[in-house]
């Protein structure tokens, strides 16, 4: 088989949504970081390959699990994540959640319900944010705040890349009741502009999330360390903006992503803000929780 390396996309840290092993983090976590978040992007773009068949697809995730898990040394990514892992005693838990949600990926093109979109992000975007408190020794009492704040990271994804998942890849993360309610079709995805069912419905599921993203408001404020506490308040400055932006644009008709000054701008604001709530010692927002798999 074909390393696995040589299938990424060639997407890096840069290109995502939210910092990954920023400046703001502790340095003796960035390596360990780094190891995985290179093992989860690269089993992401096999999930995502355009012409590798499924069955390959599914290869591939299984062999990444297998050397991860110590069977073998030909995936430089599943053995380094594996060694990062060991050095620190940690368990590969949230790496193996993530190669379910790929298998998904590769295996179920639909949705049908929000609760089903949900259930995805337990696997695509919860671990993620459990992986990085883990790294920092938080309790697991930030987990729902952060499940929360995962899941609208990823729902704003989907919604950004809505038309690129379906024309690309024949994959919808709408779920479809929402579609149907709108008296909007899955093939208007494949549109250069959304007709005004599909527009409300995007919309719609944008204030949907921008609810969700409220719940895990409180995360900053629950995490003992101040570093990793900045960085969240950064990324969700930058989801809120994003969900803003998608609750008044069309993402089919053009590209709903933060510009360079956006980015700056918004990285100061969660920065300033956060290190201002912990001088005065002010409590984080807390929202009523909603109870997610633990």
């Amino acid at each position: 088989m074909t390393s696995a390396s040589e299938l990424r996309s060639g997407k890096g840290d840069r290109d995502e949504n939210f910092p990954v092993a920023s400046w703001i983090i502790h340095p003796r976590h960035r390596a360990l970081i780094l190891a995985y978040y290179n093992f989860v992007r690269t089993a992401d773009d096999i999930a995502d390959h355009a012409t590798l068949p499924a069955d390959q697809k599914l290869a591939y995730l299984d062999l990444l699990e297998a050397e991860l898990l110590g069977k073998g040394d030909t995936q430089a990514e599943a053995v380094t994540l594996r060694r990062a892992l060991a050095e620190r005693g940690m368990a590969p838990r949230h790496a193996l959640d993530v190669l379910i949600a790929f298998r998904m990926d590769v295996t179920k093109l639909r949705y049908e319900t929000w609760d089903e979109v949900i259930h995805y992000c337990r696997y695509s975007a919860m671990p993620v944010g459990r992986f990085m408190l883990d790294v920092h020794g938080e309790s697991n009492s930030t987990w729902a705040a952060s499940d929360a704040l995962c899941a609208g990271l990823q729902i704003n994804n989907h919604l950004q890349d809505c038309g690129k998942d379906f024309r690309e890849l024949n994959r919808v993360y709408l779920p479809r009741d929402a579609l149907a309610a709108h008296g909007a079709s899955v093939e208007q995805l494949g549109l250069a502009q959304s007709p005004p069912a599909m527009l409300a419905c995007l919309q719609s599921l944008a204030a949907r999330n921008e609810t969700l993203l409220d719940e895990g408001r409180s995360l900053a404020g629950e995490i003992r360390d101040v570093r990793l506490g900045v960085d969240v308040a950064v990324i969700q400055a930058y989801a809120d903006r994003i969900v803003r932006l998608l609750k008044v644009r069309d993402p089919l008709r053009e590209r709903v992503h933060l510009n360079k000054f956006e980015l700056l701008t918004f990285s100061l604001a969660g920065m300033i803000g956060e290190l201002g709530r912990r001088a005065i010692g002010r409590k984080a927002i807390s929202r009523p929780g909603t109870a997610h798999d633990a």
